[in-house]
């Protein structure tokens, strides 16, 4: 197992898995960050109340998110080889990747800005500040414990989706553990993939705590 080739796979497909979460983490809040600011603000009581588009919006949302990954990796195949030449490796993987965390990371979205104190955005209201400054100087600053808790949550279930990946050949650690370690017995190898998954949970979930609580002004 500890062999030089074996290593250098190893290493590789470690840096693999790190691409995957950071980019496909990356346009999973470029696309969910956007859709939780909107379901907030369209809900009753928001910002700007559209209650027939919230709940449209919103059953959208939950459609894509009760779709076990490994299903919506094979369903959106097509999609993934029209986007990015091809239905395996890190690059194709992460199509579905973003399309099965962006709903999650709207709720997450959603959820910390529920978090805040009404009275706080009211203050903002009366004092003339426009629904993009609430959401801008207010919502945003006033959340963002919260949001980095939930970027570290969204990290870490993107890591896992990643993994699962490994079925389809989408590269990673998940992928030597069930092409090497499952399909040819090699149990070592894929023990040790799973022990580099755990670390890398850890490490992300660690990070994600560390920085929010120094953010946190409810800590100083």
């Amino acid at each position: 197992m500890f062999e030089p080739e074996i290593i250098n796979m190893i290493t590789e497909n470690f840096g693999v898995s790190i691409y995957m979460v950071v980019v496909s983490t990356l346009f999973s809040y470029l696309l969910g960050l956007p859709l939780g600011v909107i379901l907030v603000v369209t809900a009753p009581g928001g910002l700007k109340p559209m209650p027939f588009f919230n709940q449209v919006l919103g059953v959208i949302v939950n459609l894509l998110r009760s779709v076990p990954f490994l299903i919506l990796l094979f369903v959106i195949m097509p999609f993934t080889q029209f986007v990015t030449g091809s239905s395996f490796g890190a690059n194709a993987t992460i199509v579905p990747l973003v399309v099965s965390a962006a709903p999650f990371v709207a709720r997450l979205i959603e959820s910390s800005f529920k978090e805040i104190d009404f009275g706080v955005i009211e203050a903002a209201q009366s004092m003339g500040a426009s629904n993009w400054q609430i959401i801008t100087k207010v919502m945003l600053p006033e959340s963002k414990p919260s949001l980095l808790v939930g970027s570290a949550i969204a990290a870490t279930t993107i890591l896992g989706y990643s993994a699962m990946a490994g079925v389809v050949g989408g590269g990673g650690l998940g992928d030597i553990a069930i092409r090497y370690g499952f399909y040819r017995y090699q149990n070592d190898l894929m023990y040790v993939c799973v022990i580099l998954l755990v670390i890398i949970t850890q490490i992300i979930q660690e990070a994600g705590l560390r920085i929010a609580n120094k953010t946190d002004k409810r800590l100083h």
